[in-house]
């Protein structure tokens, strides 16, 4: 079994719950009512996803190597 990493941003939603996102696979979005929830629909989500590239003999991408940082400042 290969070990991949992958960064989601979770978004909460006005209407309550989270959306969720893959940057390092185009497309994947899921969403759940907690953070909880979200992220478990999150590793589901990549689970599909990476099984599809897999089948289609798609590379598959990774965050392992990524670096990321949050910068706030007022303008």
């Amino acid at each position: 079994m290969t070990q991949r990493t992958y960064r989601i941003l979770l978004t909460p939603e006005d209407e309550g719950g989270f959306s969720v996102s893959v940057p390092a696979l185009p497309g994947c979005f899921t969403q759940g009512e907690t953070i909880d929830e979200a992220i478990a629909m999150a590793k589901e989500a990549i689970t599909l996803y990476v099984e599809t590239l897999e089948e289609e003999g798609e590379p598959v991408p990774d965050d392992s190597r990524s670096l990321e940082y949050s910068l706030t400042f007022a303008s």
